[in-house]
Order: C-alpha cells, then structure tokens, then sequence
C-alpha cells in the first residue's frame, strides 16, 4: 500500500490556521494529503469585543474551541491535538514539557513537512515566537533515538521544516483588510515583520481555495470584530488575500527541485518508494468529507 503524504501544523491560537496557513491546509487536504493540527492553546485570553461582555479565560477558551473544531472541518483536517498551554503564556511554560508534547505527535502521525510561524512571531508575538522555538526543538528532538522521555515511540525524521513568512506586499494585503497588527510587549510596540522577497523559498498558489478559507475563518466569531467589513469583500478580494502562502525552508533532507519551490511536498514526491495521487484536485473536493480525530494534548 503506497504511503501516504502527511502535513503538520504546529501554532499557538485558535484562528491561526485560517488567517495564517487556511489555503496551504485547504489545499493539501483536497489534493489527497493527510493533514494535522497541534494548536498550543485555546485561545482563552484572546477577547476581541466589549471589556465589560468578556466571558473570562474558561468559557472564552471553550467558544474559542468550538470555533476551532468547526474550522477544521471546513479546511479538512484530518487530526486536531491540544497541547493545553495557557494564552499568552507560551513562553513561559516548561520548555522540556511542551517540546516532548509536540514530538509524541510528530512520532505518532509521522509527518513529511511540518510548518511554523518565523522566529519573528509575525509580529512580534511572544506565543507566535515561543511556539516556533519549540515546534523548531520538537524536529530536532523527535528525530533522536536518544530523546527518551516518550518511552517505547520509535524516533521520525521530519523530511522538511518551514515557517510561515509574509512578504512586504502579502502584509499590505492583510493590513487592508485586518489593520494594523501589532502587540505592546513589556512597554514596546511590536509590529508585522516582512521577510524580503529573496528569502522566500516557498511560494503555494491557493486562490482556488479561498472559499474553504473564508468559511474557516468565518468560524471563528469571537475574533472576526466587524462583520460588516468582511461581507463587503468580494470574490477577488478573497482571492488577494488568500490566494498566495509564502515559506521559508528551514531544513530540508530532499534535494531541491527549483530556486522557489511551488510545493512543501517538493523533493518528497518522486521518491520511487512514494506514489501520490495527482496534484490538480478540483477546489475543495474533499474537506467535507475529512474525518477529524481530536486528542486533548495526550503524549500517549
């Protein structure tokens, strides 16, 4: 039986695989490749309405998992894991916890490619920032026999590590539609971060997909704020916004294939050993029909 290709997301909020990987998840899942998500938290300190109508850390984080279950389903991932770690304090967990948590993962789903946010959280965020740190250590980890905290789990080499990066131009696309994006960090401004276009190594066209992005996105109410503003988008604009996801390859065990891949699969699918089915999936085809297993963050 031919293996399968396998994807990983690891990112910190709810929201984050829309707004940040929705097309690359979107698209991957129609084509045939089997898709997972490791979300750090739920969200629970993230209230983006009324100070006085905050529902507080508990019941936010319960809204903000159903918002998250329900994407899910529309961008057709095939496994959700919590990694249960408190909002806006990423960085602050025990490192060695949290990087066992995310290589029991990589050792039981056994990627190909696992993409991350950039060292630069995007925006300087300190959970974006923390959980690419990690997610960068779980790689290393998961693939030494020596790391032996997980018991009998036999050790995965990831073939290919990425992180998520936007361009000057993919943020002007984003600020037009989201505004400024920012965070006040120990009394500093932290602002988006753009990777100059040479250092893109990756560049997915998911315009085809906008839709199953849109209805991901859409999902996720309690953070949307003006609905208004979205409805107003138009078929184009949606495909401006969601149309192109841009990578750096942080590590890679294939040979590369172009000077900017159009693909995170790329080197992994002429593998003799490999037979994958065809890249060219009619939008969306599949994601309603994905079957989603979540796990609440077990490393067993």
């Amino acid at each position: 039986m031919d293996e399968p290709l396998r994807l990983m997301c690891v990112l910190a909020h709810p929201d984050d695989e829309s707004l940040a990987v929705g097309g690359t998840l979107a698209m991957y899942a129609a084509n045939g490749v089997e898709t997972s998500l490791l979300m750090a938290t739920r969200g629970e300190c993230g209230w983006a309405g009324e100070a006085a109508a905050n529902p507080g850390p508990r019941e936010l984080g319960r809204i903000r998992e159903a918002e998250l279950r329900a994407a899910t389903w529309a961008l057709g991932i095939r496994n959700l894991v919590f990694l249960n770690q408190m909002d806006g304090a990423l960085g602050q967990s025990d490192p060695a916890m949290v990087i066992a948590r995310i290589v029991a993962e990589i050792r039981r789903l056994r990627p190909h490619v696992v993409v991350t946010f950039g060292p630069d959280g995007l925006y300087g965020h300190p959970d974006h920032i923390a959980i690419s740190q990690l997610t960068t250590a779980a790689v290393v980890g998961a693939a030494a026999p020596a790391f032996d905290e997980l018991g009998d789990r036999r050790s995965h080499q990831v073939d290919k590590l990425y992180y998520r990066v936007w361009t000057a131009a993919e943020g002007e696309i984003y600020r037009a539609v989201f505004g400024e994006l920012g965070i006040d960090v120990r009394g500093t401004r932290r602002e988006w971060v753009a990777w100059p276009d040479w250092s893109v190594t990756t560049r997915l066209d998911t315009a085809g997909y906008w839709s199953e992005v849109w209805e991901a996105a859409s999902c996720h109410r309690s953070q949307l704020g003006n609905p208004a503003r979205f409805a107003a988008l138009s078929a184009q604009d949606h495909r401006r916004l969601w149309g192109t996801q841009q990578f750096y390859r942080v590590m890679s065990l294939v040979p590369g294939e172009a000077e900017v891949e159009d693909d995170l699969f790329a080197g992994i699918r002429s593998r003799a050993r490999h037979s994958y089915p065809g890249f060219a999936a009619s939008n969306g085809a599949t994601s309603a029909n994905a079957t989603m297993v979540v796990r609440q963050g077990s490393a067993a």
